[in-house]
């Protein structure tokens, strides 16, 4: 591998619908102008990353009525809400960035997870590319980044998060954060921090309490 190896940048959901516009705005309810901030500094995120060798994956989101399960459909009738992201409509297109044509794209299909890719391979891309270490920009740092970063951390990854790279939609950032950091132990930093592209160094597996003979019993 070239450049920073073993780390990944994925860009999630930076797509038209969900970062400007009419249904951005009304979904988001704080000022457009945070979420143009996260785009910028997205931008910013993967450029340095190219220019680094970082591998950049993008992730997007399409809502059309058809990929929707039973309840999602439920949820939408009873909120009232519309989706977003239609195949093949301008709120579906990336925006701000767009991937380069070397660079892969996973879909996401009515999920929030992008490891529910239904045979798209995005972990079986990282793992013949020898990543283990995803750092994550894009929205929404409390839904499809964080549904995507906890199943990452479960499946072996280490999790960097740019906190100037994305925002929260429902609960409030900071406690995000916090939670990221202390569920899946991960490094929150910001795009310019130049250590935000290097894998945390290995951890070896202890040696096993009942290997060494000091197991306790274990007691109701």
């Amino acid at each position: 591998m070239t450049g920073r190896a073993g780390t990944a940048l994925l860009v999630v959901d930076l797509q038209n619908d969900f970062c400007t516009g009419q249904v951005a705005t009304a979904r988001f309810g704080g000022s457009p102008a945070v979420l143009d901030t996260v785009v910028a500094n997205t931008v910013s995120a993967v450029d340095r990353a190219r220019r680094a060798g970082v591998e950049v994956v993008f992730v997007r989101f399409l809502g059309d009525a058809v990929h929707q399960g039973e309840a999602w459909r439920a949820r939408d009738l009873r909120l009232g809400k519309r989706p977003k992201c239609l195949e093949g409509t301008w709120g579906a297109r990336f925006h701000g960035v767009a991937p380069e044509p070397d660079e892969r794209v996973f879909t996401k299909r009515a999920r929030f997870d992008a490891f529910l890719d239904e045979g798209q391979g995005l972990e079986a891309h990282l793992r013949a590319g020898g990543t283990g270490h995803l750092v994550f920009a894009g929205l929404y740092a409390d839904v499809c980044v964080d549904s995507t970063a906890r199943t990452a951390f479960q499946k072996g990854f280490h999790i960097t998060v740019l906190t100037d790279c994305t925002t929260s939609l429902h609960l409030p950032y900071d406690d995000v954060l916090r939670f990221m950091r202390v569920l899946y132990g991960a490094r929150t930093t910001t795009g310019d921090d130049p250590g935000a592209w290097t894998a945390p160094e290995p951890v070896p597996v202890p040696a096993s309490a009942s290997a060494s003979g000091t197991e306790e019993p274990c007691t109701p």
